[in-house]
């Protein structure tokens, strides 16, 4: 089937001069002026690629876990109870696909169960066909401490009783081996991978994570080819357990442990100094960089302005916590520009190089085909936002770049094709009602949260006892 998109081109040298982008099985077979002025104004870019995400239902927010660092905010949510995981992962990449990102890296960090890991992908998988974005879904792999960067049992010893009980039920279930972390990996793939659903091992961080885990992934990586997503120094506490564990520079122990390469994406990367910027420029792995979750959790601003200038491959990811908390690529990446692209009369990445880099690097981390580009032969991925309503006030000729990255967000996407297929049509998701997908969420929630109430309390009781484990026990000066 033939299609034709009519908008000018965010990056062509003609900004103001509409092209028909001419689709035909899954590809951009041609691009040329426009045979007719069209009916309205449109501009065309590249579908955007959140390079980390975790396919998160709703908002931990919601849950009571504002405000709060990354060491007590992953533990609070254990007050979210599990739900079908086919809905959750449906609303979380239909906000995706809302908001103009076609392809999804979904870092999932936990299963939800009852059903064996195996089916709860599968479940992820349908949920991804159906929006109709590319997701690539890294699973979680860890084996040390369930609860701090550390040793926990002086934490434990604080604890009542029955709070130290729900803790340890919730926290420190036996971890599998390697191996059996490795081959759980590979099934899984067997069973989901396609053309637009991919699996890569997704190791937590070298703080759960093991020198033994990390070398068998690693190898695992180099056997196989398959790609690696994991989270680094993304806070200061994990600068400080670093900084004590690998004496000698935690990326240069990952590169010795045969883990860093090409194959790597490092999720954060917020207090990573030159040196590991230099070695992760080296390995030619991806940093993904997050600014809006790197505030919201208090964890800083990463040095991606320096990362760039030392030659890393920076990506962006919207970490299920978007300035406003909806997903919006589209305001994450004006986020990213804003804090990255110089200050004053420096010289910095342009606005065009930034969403060039941004583009290829994510797809590149994602596995997805091609650098984004939109040309002959390429994959006709392609987001068409609303010029006219960008240019709300239309008094001057301004060009659409000025627009996009000064105010664009999810509300000006008019359409969203991935692969040809349209994901969104006039600023609707073409298969997924997102509204009721949400109320359904909203009521799953609702009639299970009583089930987390006793963990609920638990929390309370433990968040002060943690606090103090990093604030006089691991020090991040």
């Amino acid at each position: 089937m033939t299609k034709t998109i009519t908008a000018c081109l965010l990056s062509g040298s003609d900004p103001f001069s509409p092209q028909d982008i001419v689709i035909e099985g899954g590809r951009i077979a041609s691009i040329s002026p426009a045979a007719r002025p069209p009916a309205r104004r449109l501009v065309a870019l590249p579908a955007l690629a959140n390079a980390h995400d975790h396919c998160r239902p709703l908002s931990p927010t919601s849950f009571g876990a504002a405000n709060k660092p990354l060491e007590t905010w992953l533990l609070k949510l254990g007050a979210m109870p599990a739900i079908d995981p086919y809905l959750g992962a449906l609303a979380a990449f239909a906000r995706a696909a809302r908001a103009g990102a076609g392809s999804v890296m979904a870092h999932y960090t936990r299963f939800h169960g009852p059903m064996p890991p195996v089916e709860e992908a599968e479940a992820v998988a349908r949920a991804a066909e159906k929006v109709g974005v590319r997701v690539t879904f890294a699973v979680f792999m860890r084996d040390r401490h369930p609860l701090v960067y550390g040793d926990a049992r002086p934490i434990l010893a604080r604890l009542d009783s029955d709070t130290r009980d729900i803790v340890e039920a919730t926290f420190f279930a036996p971890f599998p081996s390697p191996a059996e972390q490795i081959a759980r990996v590979e099934a899984i793939a067997a069973a989901v991978e396609s053309e637009t659903f991919s699996v890569q091992f997704g190791p937590n961080g070298p703080q759960w994570c093991s020198d033994a885990l990390l070398s068998a992934i690693g190898e695992a990586s180099r056997r196989s080819g398959r790609r690696i997503h994991m989270h680094l120094l993304e806070t200061l506490y994990q600068r400080a357990f670093a900084d004590s564990a690998y004496p000698e520079g935690v990326t240069k122990r990952l590169a010795s442990l045969g883990f860093l390469s090409e194959r790597v994406t490092l999720a954060h990367c917020v207090h990573a100094h030159t040196e590991d910027l230099d070695e992760i420029a080296r390995a030619g792995a991806v940093i993904a960089t997050n600014p809006s979750s790197n505030l919201h959790l208090r964890s800083g601003v990463a040095p991606i302005a320096e990362a760039l200038r030392r030659g890393c491959r920076v990506a962006i990811g919207v970490d299920a916590s978007a300035l406003d908390e909806d997903d919006d690529i589209l305001r994450e990446m004006r986020l990213g520009h804003f804090l990255h692209g110089g200050w004053g009369f420096q010289d910095g990445i342009s606005r065009e190089d930034w969403l060039r880099a941004i583009v290829a690097n994510g797809r590149f981390g994602n596995g997805a085909p091609g650098d984004g580009a939109l040309k002959v032969g390429a994959p006709a991925d392609v987001l068409t936002l609303d010029l006219d309503a960008l240019d709300r006030d239309a008094v001057a000729s301004v060009e659409p770049v000025d627009l996009v990255f000064s105010r664009a967000h999810a509300a000006h996407v008019e359409a969203l094709h991935v692969a040809g297929r349209a994901v969104v049509e006039a600023g609707k998701l073409t298969q997924v009602d997102i509204a009721a997908t949400h109320e359904s969420l909203r009521r799953n929630y609702r009639e299970r949260s009583p089930s987390r109430a006793a963990y609920g309390r638990a929390f309370a009781v433990l968040e002060p006892a943690v606090v103090d484990f990093y604030r006089n026990g691991l020090t991040c000066c």
